[in-house]
């Protein structure tokens, strides 16, 4: 396996996550004693918050650099970046560092077209759903249309998101907010999938909880990068 490197810490609680699923990936691929070769930048999160919430979008791109940079000289072959949200500077990255950065959406995608669905929700941070940086790839490069909610509903999942997940609170009224919202956006928009476009809502919600065909971001992010990795 190559030395993968990963930008974490937005939040850890996901990134930990990753550091499990990664793990166990390659035990079941190569089976015994056999675990991840892993590098790990995990970044103060409440950093990068303020600087997303100041929209200073320049100044995060420059921490990821440096973080990836980091990784480079440490010994990385290959990056992931363990957040939806922060794939927003993903191509900045990849340049930076000339290593080979396996983009979350185009995992995303890859799962998608392997089920028989066309109207997928996204589910996830504000910056994510609003922003083209997510949806506009896997439009432009995959041809799937992801809907969003409205407003409101946007607000709610953001703020779910960021009060609650990223600081390891796991609320059942915060579950029958989301499935309320998947719902309205089946019934309103005839809807066939969720993607689950924040690395932390699969703490929230699992595909048990949804009676259409969901998307782990965080999961799936981590056996695309494993299969191209070994």
């Amino acid at each position: 396996m190559k030395k993968l490197g990963i930008i974490g810490g937005m939040s850890w609680e996901s990134t930990a996550i990753y550091y499990k699923h990664l793990n166990q990936g390659v035990r079941a691929r190569l089976g015994g004693l056999h675990s991840a070769n892993l590098l790990l930048y995990s970044f103060d999160f409440a950093t990068i918050e303020s600087l997303q919430s100041a929209g200073k979008w320049e100044e995060a791109t420059k921490a990821m650099i440096n973080a990836a940079r980091d990784l480079k000289q440490a010994g990385a072959e290959a990056l992931i970046i363990a957040t939806n949200t922060m794939h927003k500077m993903a191509d900045d990255v990849e340049k930076a560092t000339d290593l080979p950065l396996f983009h979350i959406a185009d995992s995303t995608a890859d799962a998608i077209q392997r089920q028989s669905v066309s109207k997928p929700l996204l589910l996830a941070t504000n910056f994510t759903m609003t922003q083209d940086f997510y949806k506009g790839r896997l439009r432009d490069k995959h041809n799937i249309i992801a809907l969003t909610p409205e407003a409101d509903d946007k607000t709610i999942i953001h703020d779910i998101i960021y009060k609650e997940l990223c600081q390891g609170v796991i609320n059942q009224a915060s579950k029958d907010s989301y499935l309320k919202i998947i719902n309205k956006m089946r019934n309103e928009k005839q809807i066939d999938s969720v993607i689950f476009g924040c690395t932390e809502i699969g703490l929230l919600l699992s595909p048990d909880d949804v009676n259409i065909p969901s998307f782990d971001t965080t999961k799936i992010h981590c056996d695309y990068a494993l299969d191209r990795l070994l």
